[in-house]
């Protein structure tokens, strides 16, 4: 039902080589112009209520890396799995499937740090009312812990503790959790994984039964290969590891690259179903 016409199969096909290219030139570029321009700054992902915030940047943070064994993973799963689809699919349909998995992974990363940073204003709001050191440490435990300096957190938290009546402490400490929630806005999300996971989705979704090897010994069937990611994925999201991997952002690629297949799909059939 599906109708494609590659031309030709090639190992290192015209969009992935050049995605390639890309990625690995920003890189360079990022660590060549830092004395001059602080090109993360510039087109990393920011959440919108950052200072550093561009609306280009939904899409440039595809190609920013935030170290080699970053770039390195995420091209080599680019050219693994790449080559095969625009192989299938012609360069015009890959590039296009690359960059809306990329951009909706960034929209669903916004969302579900939209919804935390939300959460946690709340919080805020609520401790306000009642300012003491216990509630602060619970405030700090439950939404900042890991994020921010614990030796200066536990500084100050000390010497309020000494004199947990002192109104200017507590005043102090609604206006340092503010500080802390702003500053949360300016974490950078880098990478082209939410593009590279909708690339592993489509892979398992064209080519099932296709065997992929794990750590280059093990044979697993593509679709398993892809379902067992999306599990690691999810329960990594569900449970905030702070292990500094935007893990709803790859989900969120996989979401839109399944939507997109799904509408291809069912356009291609409704063409042939009206051809015959």
């Amino acid at each position: 039902m599906e109708q494609y016409s590659p031309q030709g199969f090639r190992v290192l096909p015209p969009v992935v080589k050049n995605l390639l290219i890309i990625n690995v030139l920003a890189f360079f570029a990022t660590i060549a112009l830092q004395r001059f321009v602080d090109m993360e700054s510039l087109f990393a992902l920011y959440f919108f209520k950052s200072e550093n915030f561009r609306v280009w940047q939904y899409f440039t943070y595809m190609f920013m890396h935030a170290n080699v064994e970053h770039l390195f993973f995420n091209m080599f799963a680019l050219w693994m799995f790449g080559y095969i689809l625009e192989n299938y699919w012609g360069g015009k349909r890959f590039l296009l499937f690359y960059v809306i998995c990329g951009l909706g992974a960034a929209l669903i990363h916004t969302c579900v740090t939209g919804f935390s940073y939300y959460g946690t204003a709340s919080a805020i709001g609520y401790y306000a009312q009642d300012p003491n050191p216990e509630a602060f440490l619970n405030l700090f435990q439950s939404k900042f812990s890991g994020h921010y300096n614990e030796m200066a957190f536990n500084d100050f938290l000390s010497t309020w503790r000494a004199n947990p009546t002192n109104r200017l402490m507590g005043l102090q400490s609604v206006d340092l959790a503010n500080k802390m929630l702003q500053s949360s806005t300016d974490i950078p999300t880098v990478g082209a994984s939410g593009a590279i996971y909708g690339i592993l989705l489509a892979f398992g979704m064209m080519f099932p039964n296709q065997y992929v090897y794990i750590y280059f010994l093990f044979p697993l069937k593509a679709k398993w290969f892809v379902v067992i990611y999306i599990a690691i994925e999810l329960i990594s999201g569900i449970l905030g590891t702070a292990d500094g991997v935007a893990h709803f952002a790859h989900l969120g690629g996989m979401l839109f690259g399944y939507i997109l297949i799904k509408y291809w799909r069912k356009r291609e059939f409704q063409r042939w179903d009206r051809n015959y």
